[in-house]
């Protein structure tokens, strides 16, 4: 959520968050209507101070008044007492409107974010690896392993855009979330966090992923709760409404979950297989960060989700998202998309974003620092999506014979089987 005050009296702010606004391909109008109820709160907050101010006055006056105008007093007194409470009820509503619009309003791009329309626009930054030559037909993971993906079963259980994943499959996938998880709290520093899966909206409103992107999300109809899209919502909300110590600054939690989405948009190939569906798992990375900081911890955590990918010896590029495929809430994004050679492309595996104060200020997570209390700046980033890296591995690691090497660091835990999928 953006600051509306310094919106309101910083006019260099002003004109850069109308900008990002134009560059993201946002309409700018519906701002000026929460400005106007603003200007509304405000006279509001006046006119009930001049009240309260009226009413003290009036009090005071009872003591020095005779018994015939006493009651006068108590009843005008009584009057104003009820306007104020009308204009706070109507005070509290007029807030509630404004904290709902304002979130409705994206995050401000950082000056270093390519301006752009679509992904088209996006910015390459480096590119790790080389695609392998093969020698022989190249199968999609569905096709290497479809002994070991089951999703026609998965859609009888449950429904379409679920899987199975059976014997070394499945072995292969917990031993990549194990190994990533050993990674980041080994060498990356970070603390682990077994989350709850289920949130309520408020935490899902500090996150930004309501009210904007309610369709996106699983809603429980017994329980008034929210499957988790993303561990992102669960860790980013362990510090909501706390005031941390600038001592204990930058924070790193990292936390393996499912991720549940309803992938409203998807169509065609993404919807086959394991790209794109309902229920995936994740090692995600969070941060919490001092301002003047916060982007250099961008950097360091986008090289560590990086670092799995180099370990793993998958190709690789790591992109700058333009302003038009930015992140609702994020202020400078990083893609890191690993090559699948079935496709003849790179797919996002991980995104790693800076939201800056925009998630805390939702959240009211806030650090202090000589008797200053000022916002945090949050930062995440997938290191990595493992079913995609299923995949990544599957594609790039498959063998003429149909069965598929296990990248070197991954086969300590598989017990050192070097090969999968052997027929």
């Amino acid at each position: 959520m953006i600051d509306l005050k310094l919106y309101e009296k910083d006019s260099d702010f002003q004109q850069r968050y109308l900008t990002s606004l134009k560059n993201r391909g946002e309409d700018a109008s519906p701002l000026d209507k929460v400005i106007e109820l603003n200007q509304s709160r405000k006279k509001m907050i006046f006119e009930i101070d001049q009240l309260i101010v009226e009413r003290r006055t009036l009090e005071k006056s009872l003591r020095a008044s005779d018994s015939n105008k006493k009651k006068e007093i108590v009843s005008k007194a009584q009057s104003i007492g009820n306007q104020i409470s009308n204009l706070q009820n109507q005070l509290r509503d007029l807030e509630l409107k404004i904290d709902h619009d304002l979130m409705h309003f994206p995050n401000i791009c950082h000056s270093s974010v390519p301006v752009g329309s679509t992904s088209e626009d996006n910015q390459l930054v480096r590119e790790v690896g080389s695609p392998r030559q093969f020698t022989f037909p190249i199968l999609s993971h569905l096709e290497v392993a479809a002994q070991h993906i089951d999703t026609q079963r998965a859609a009888k259980v449950t429904g379409a855009r679920f899987s199975f994943l059976r014997g070394e499959a499945a072995w292969l996938e917990r031993a990549l979330a194990q190994y990533m998880l050993d990674v980041h709290t080994k060498k990356n520093g970070y603390e682990e966090l077994h989350t709850p899966y289920i949130v309520n909206a408020s935490s899902l409103r500090h996150t930004g992923q309501l009210p904007k992107f309610k369709e996106d999300v699983f809603h429980l109809s017994n329980y008034e709760g929210y499957l988790i899209p993303t561990a992102e919502v669960s860790v980013t909300n362990f510090f909501a409404n706390e005031i941390l110590s600038d001592k204990d600054l930058p924070i790193r939690f990292v936390a393996y979950t499912p991720c549940f989405r309803s992938e409203a948009g998807a169509y065609g190939q993404d919807t086959k297989g394991l790209i794109r569906q309902h229920q995936f798992t994740k090692v995600e990375l969070v941060m919490f960060s001092h301002p003047s900081s916060s982007y250099d911890e961008l950097e360091n955590l986008t090289s560590h989700a990086e670092g799995i990918l180099k370990n793993l010896e998958l190709p690789y590029r790591v992109m700058s998202l333009c302003t038009g495929d930015l992140g609702f809430g994020a202020s400078k994004c990083y893609d890191l998309e690993v090559w699948l050679p079935s496709q003849n492309t790179f797919r996002e595996i991980s995104s790693c974003s800076n939201y800056e104060d925009y998630q805390a200020r939702r959240a009211k997570i806030r650090f202090k620092s000589d008797k200053k209390v000022s916002f945090v700046h949050t930062l995440n980033g997938s290191g990595l999506a493992v079913g995609r890296t299923l995949i990544a591995i599957l594609e790039n690691y498959q063998n003429e014979d149909g069965s598929v090497t296990v990248p070197k660091v991954i086969q300590p835990y598989m017990d050192g089987k070097k090969v999968i999928f052997e027929k």
